[in-house]
């Protein structure tokens, strides 16, 4: 039998169907999905110290659970001491199984142990249905060992979906389990 990540059968068992009843879709195929998940992290501070971006790097991989590049910057700003071609952020891309393992741990691990956390803001989507949030403290993942870390960054999370409007977006992602601040608004 393959493995099935847990948000994966969620999303097929019990997502899919009541969204499916919510909106009234004629075909299967309209109902939105998941498509990737993307991790972001600017290292501003990379333009002094190069060893930075390489613990960035090490440090994203192992949040995401695979090999995180560094991203260059594309154009020179002479007033922040940055060139072209330098590199200044890291990024992740998640999909299919990878993605439905790392929500999981999101929902589940990492969102819980954000002090006075009340839920996530639900006002951040694009139009489109796309939803993004920021993490503050990248040490709310128990991948991040407290003992090797040098210092405590933010990051990026896109959450990038086949919805056409924002509430469908909300409802999807309400439903796989991220804890919106304003639960009664559908």
């Amino acid at each position: 039998m393959k493995y099935v990540p847990r948000f994966k059968e969620k999303y097929l068992k019990e997502v899919a169907p009541a969204l499916m009843e919510q909106f009234q879709y004629d075909s299967v195929m309209e109902i939105p999905r998941l498509v990737k998940i993307c991790l972001n992290q600017g290292v501003g501070a990379a333009t002094q110290d190069k060893k930075l971006i390489d613990n960035a790097v090490a440090e994203m991989s192992l949040i995401a659970g695979q090999k995180a590049v560094a991203v260059k910057a594309k154009r020179s700003v002479s007033n922040f001491k940055l060139r072209e071609g330098m590199p200044i952020g890291v990024r992740a891309t998640l999909r299919n199984d990878q993605m439905y393992e790392f929500l999981d741990r999101l929902v589940t691990v990492a969102l819980p142990r954000v002090r006075d956390f009340r839920g996530i803001n639900d006002k951040s989507f694009d139009g489109k249905g796309n939803y993004s949030m920021g993490i503050t403290e990248h040490i709310i993942f128990p991948e991040i060992d407290l003992d090797k870390v040098s210092r405590i960054t933010g990051m990026d999370i896109t959450f990038v979906t086949t919805a056409k409007t924002d509430a469908e977006a909300l409802a999807l992602l309400r439903l796989l389990g991220l804890p919106f601040r304003n639960q009664q608004r559908s």
